[in-house]
């Protein structure tokens, strides 16, 4: 293995843009949920007319989805993107325009900037927050949010290392408080779907892309502020091998209910 100071200098000049995790190729792995949520998203792209996904990164999992869901037939003639963060927002408008997708700047806030009803489907993987009133107002009557969410205490080994304990935060995204938001907003929950799954880190390297990546894990990292940490992690991975930990998930469909005759 390379040595401490050449994998950390590798994974700080690497561009973490997108939401495409392929850099960590062989250096760390991650269960994915036995539900496959882009071919499950693909599946309801073919059936509907207009599609939004919010937060939607860097564009990948839209435009994958899009790209499965091509050859059944049929695409949304309508189909649009938010997302936050400007690099992402120019990645997401080269890989979802040619697909006919139209990607729009918004601040992950209220309100969305959409009329009334105009979807038939929201969807999102991995928001930072559901803002279940705005999801339920931008939907039609019959329409459904389809999103895979992070769930609790997600990847936690690897945060607490660095932060200490954090019980209370272990506390949120929980699925069941999520699902009774969503009802709240005058959704029905159809389907509610949740597992954890290992994750492997096998050099440092890994630790500190996925760190710079993944930014609000450890708020404000940089390898300065935790190189003694880090340097303790690398001889842990050396002597003992991969740093395991667990990511959570779930997956949830809530559907707008139509007006009763």
């Amino acid at each position: 293995m390379r040595t401490f100071e050449e994998l950390i200098a590798e994974a700080e000049a690497v561009s973490v843009d997108g939401w495409d995790f392929s850099w960590l190729d062989g250096r760390a792995t991650e269960e994915r949920p036995s539900w496959g949520y882009q071919r499950l998203l693909s599946e309801r792209l073919a059936t509907v007319a207009s599609a939004l996904d919010i937060q939607t990164g860097g564009g990948e999992v839209l435009a994958g989805a899009l790209r499965l869901a091509e050859p059944r037939g049929w695409l949304p003639p309508v189909v649009a993107a938010t997302e936050s963060w400007p690099p992402n927002l120019a990645r997401a408008t080269r890989l979802l325009h040619p697909l006919g997708a139209l990607v729009v700047a918004d601040q992950d806030e209220p309100p969305l900037p959409f009329a009334d009803e105009a979807f038939e489907l929201v969807s999102s993987r991995h928001p930072v927050r559901a803002w279940w009133t705005e999801i339920a107002r931008v939907l039609r009557p019959g329409g459904s949010y389809f999103a895979q969410h992070v769930g609790p205490a997600s990847v936690f080994e690897l945060v607490e290392y660095f932060l200490g304990p954090l019980p209370e935060a272990r506390e949120g995204r929980r699925p069941d408080v999520e699902s009774a938001e969503a009802r709240e907003a005058g959704l029905e929950v159809v389907d509610l779907r949740s597992e954890r799954l290992r994750m492997e880190f096998r050099d440092i390297g890994a630790v500190v892309y996925f760190l710079r990546k993944v930014i609000w894990m450890v708020p404000g990292f940089t390898v300065t502020a935790h190189l003694d940490r880090l340097r303790e992690l690398d001889a842990r991975i050396r002597a003992e091998g991969p740093f395991v930990a667990h990511s959570a998930r779930f997956l949830i469909e809530a559907r707008k209910p139509k007006p009763k005759p």
